[in-house]
């Protein structure tokens, strides 16, 4: 058997079957461009697999050394990869700049940092694993854009024949003209591997007079400026002093390109990867440095923990009391990981639990709710009683006691709001509530929410909170 055999052998037994046999046809038959910064939503939707079973069979198959995992942090203008990673300790904590959009962003792990995969070259070699042999276009469409730039057939050709006036491939230490005839519109003149770009207001009366403009390309320190021109016949010089093959491309900065770049298709972001279950257990040593701080905008927090447990280990003794808990534990981990959650840590009887959407937490703690009284009727007891509360907001990514986890204000609120539980009743605050998707799953269910205003110990004010019955 060979080495790739092997490790599809064991990418079977620990990946959905149906997954592993898609992943294996793609890497078998697969275009060279569709092996490179794949983009495993889309990849699920055009194969009608379930998006979390083909995270994980991914997850698994990088982990068996099948594909190599990047973290792309991304312009949230253009969606242009501003710098690619293949870990997350690599991030900077500093700003990222976008020559196209002229703006420089924080990286927040939201919707700027993109998760992809790419064929590894010990299984399949492929010609963005030397990405200065791909031509123009392709470099663009495989190199400098995100996988969810949605660039079909169509848009290629729009990106090539409307939006740009000329583009070259330019070798390193040489020099090339380009002989354009400017249009009265804003014009940038693009290098996408060195990230730099000139910027040209087209504007006044036409011209036939040669206007002149001289860009040097040098990775120390890239071309950025900007230029006012009248529209006419412009002589382009083109220096590549930075040791590397350049892209020099000219843009009309106009509607079509905005049209172009309008175009997205989902794709897995750095937080969802963050709220995996399969992640957090197969990659651990993939996670922050000690000092990291990655900050996330919106979160949602879960947190649960069991009612009267001291009592309970009082009342039916250690070993039954053991594995009650078990059960317990059991319920809600598997619970968690199939709403699209991941468990942060247990404390005790309690869980801390992530997912990416309101809505996810709430089916998940309904679900958890008839969990323990399924548990409690088998065993003809009613001693399992599971208190919840769920907040959602903007934290931080950090390491603690090395293991991943998250810090501030938001992860305080959704513990004491889980504190305010007496009963099997769970907690959300506003934010939940105000979700569309959690309204429409609690319209479904007949619940209607309790809406009282509550003290939260180590919080100033008092919040709104909402008892769900």
């Amino acid at each position: 058997m060979s080495e790739t055999q092997a490790q599809f052998s064991v990418l079977k037994q620990t990946a959905d079957p149906a997954v592993a046999d898609a992943i294996a046809a793609l890497l078998d038959h697969g275009e060279d461009h569709e092996l490179n910064r794949i983009n495993v939503l889309d990849f699920s939707r055009r194969a009608g697999l379930d998006e979390e079973r083909v995270i994980s069979g991914f997850l698994h198959a990088s982990r068996l050394g099948l594909f190599d995992l990047t973290w792309n942090v991304l312009c949230p203008g253009c969606s242009g990869v501003l710098d690619a990673h293949d870990t997350l300790k690599s991030l900077r904590p500093d700003d990222y700049h976008c020559g196209l959009c002229s703006c420089g962003y924080a990286p927040s792990v939201d919707e700027q940092v993109e998760v992809a995969f790419t064929v590894s070259p010990r299984i399949r070699r492929i010609a963005a694993h030397d990405p200065n042999s791909l031509p123009l276009w392709e470099y663009y469409k495989q190199i400098f854009w995100s996988s969810g730039i949605d660039l079909d057939k169509d848009s290629f050709a729009s990106l090539s024949e409307e939006v740009t006036l000329d583009g070259l491939e330019l070798p390193a230490g040489e020099k090339a003209v380009l002989s354009l005839q400017l249009p009265p519109q804003f014009i940038i003149a693009f290098e996408p591997v060195t990230h730099s770009a000139h910027f040209i207001d087209v504007q006044g009366e036409p011209t036939r007079e040669r206007q002149q403009l001289a860009l040097i390309y040098n990775k120390a320190h890239p071309p950025t400026g900007s230029i006012t021109l009248r529209p006419g016949p412009l002589r382009l010089s083109l220096d590549n002093q930075a040791g590397v093959r350049t892209l020099p491309t000219v843009f009309i900065a106009a509607d079509a390109l905005h049209d172009l770049l309008g175009k997205r298709k989902p794709f897995l972001t750095a937080k969802r990867m963050l709220t995996n279950q399969t992640f957090r257990d197969v990659f651990k040593a993939d996670n922050l440095n000690i000092d990291q701080r990655l900050k996330i905008t919106s979160l949602t927090f879960l947190f649960t923990d069991l009612k009267g447990s001291t009592a309970l280990y009082e009342r039916v003794g250690d070993l039954a009391a053991f594995d009650l808990v078990r059960a317990h534990f059991r319920a809600l981990l598997e619970i968690i990981s199939s709403e699209k959650g991941a468990v942060v840590k247990t404390i005790g009887d309690a869980v801390m639990a992530t997912f990416v959407r309101p809505e996810h937490a709430i089916v998940s703690g309904l679900r958890m709710r008839a969990a323990m009284d399924e548990l409690n009727r088998q065993r003809g007891t009613d001693d399992l009683v599971v208190k919840i509360g769920i907040h959602e907001g903007p934290c931080l990514a950090v390491m603690l006691n090395e293991r991943q986890d998250y810090f501030g204000q938001t992860v305080n609120i959704a513990a004491r709001v889980q504190g305010l539980a007496t009963s099997q009743a769970i907690h959300v605050t506003g934010p939940i509530i105000d979700a569309p998707a959690v309204a429409a799953i609690l319209d479904k269910e007949a619940i209607t929410p309790i809406r009282k205003e509550a003290a939260l110990r180590g919080i100033a004010d008092k919040i709104m909170v909402y008892e769900i019955p």
